[in-house]
C-alpha cells in the first residue's frame, strides 16, 4: 500500500517529530509549509518528509497544495499538531484501498476532557446537522483526518482555500455521488493553540466560511 499523507503545516515544531517517528508503513508525509518562523521545513525535511512550500495563506491552500503534490493513489489528510495518532490512519485509509468507500472522515472520539473545547465541539454539531440538511449524508463530525483517492479529489475541483476545504470536500464529494464513510479515531490534546478553531472567534469565522460553503 502506497500512500500519501498531507499535513498542513504553520509553526508546528514541536508536534512534527512525535507525527513524523509514527507514520505507518507504506506512508509517505508531505509537509506543506503555509509560512512557518519556528523552523518547521527544516525538522520535516530532516526527519524524511517531503516538504511542499505554500505561499497562499489558509488551511484549504495549504491543503491543496499537498493534494497537487502527491504521487500516491490514495492521499490521505491530517492535522500537524500531534491532536491525532498517525498509527491510526489505517482505520481511515482501509476502506478507500479496499473499495468500501470513496471517502472517509475520521470521526473524532476526545480521550481526556481537555482535547476538545466546548465551542470546537459546539460548532462541530452544528456544522453536523448543516452537512446533513444539505447533502443527507450523516456525519458526526467533519473532522480533520480524511482519505480518498487522489484523481477523484482532484476531479471535484475543489476552490475553497480557508477552513471551508473539508466542508467543500465532503458537499462536492456527496453530489457526486460518492460513497462516504465515518470512522473513529482518538482526539488527544493539541500541541500549542489551533490556528483556525483556537478561540471562540477563530470557531465562529470557521463556522463562517463553511456556512459560504453550503449556501453556493
Amino acid at each position: 500500500m502506497s500512500v500519501d499523507l498531507v499535513l498542513p503545516c504553520l509553526n508546528e515544531a514541536a508536534a512534527l517529530p512525535w507525527i513524523l517517528e509514527r507514520l505507518p508503513p507504506g506512508v509517505r508525509a508531505i509537509v506543506v509549509d503555509n509560512g512557518s518562523t519556528d523552523g518547521s521545513p527544516d525538522i520535516a525535511a530532516r526527519l524524511g518528509a517531503t516538504v511542499v512550500r505554500c505561499e497562499v495563506k489558509g488551511y484549504g491552500a495549504a491543503c491543496h497544495a499537498g493534494l497537487e503534490a502527491a504521487e500516491a493513489d490514495v492521499v490521505a489528510v491530517m492535522d500537524a499538531d500531534a491532536s491525532l495518532d498517525p498509527r491510526q490512519l489505517i482505520r481511515v485509509i482501509a476502506p478507500v484501498v479496499a473499495d468500501r468507500a470513496d471517502l472517509v472522515v475520521g470521526r473524532r472520539r476526545a480521550v481526556s476532557r481537555g482535547a476538545w473545547s466546548w465551542h470546537l465541539r459546539l460548532a462541530n454539531l452544528e456544522l453536523s446537522r448543516r452537512i446533513r440538511r444539505r447533502t443527507g449524508v450523516s456525519l458526526h463530525d467533519l473532522g480533520p483526518m480524511r482519505a480518498a483517492r487522489r484523481t477523484a479529489l482532484l476531479g471535484l475541483g475543489l476552490t475553497d482555500r480557508r477552513s471551508g476545504y473539508p466542508l467543500e470536500t465532503v458537499v462536492k464529494a456527496a453530489d457526486a455521488g460518492w460513497r462516504i464513510a465515518e470512522v473513529e479515531v482518538d482526539y488527544l490534546p493539541r500541541s500549542g493553540r489551533s490556528k483556525v478553531t483556537g478561540t471562540p472567534l477563530g470557531a465562529a469565522r470557521a463556522v463562517l466560511d463553511m456556512s459560504k460553503v453550503l449556501a453556493r
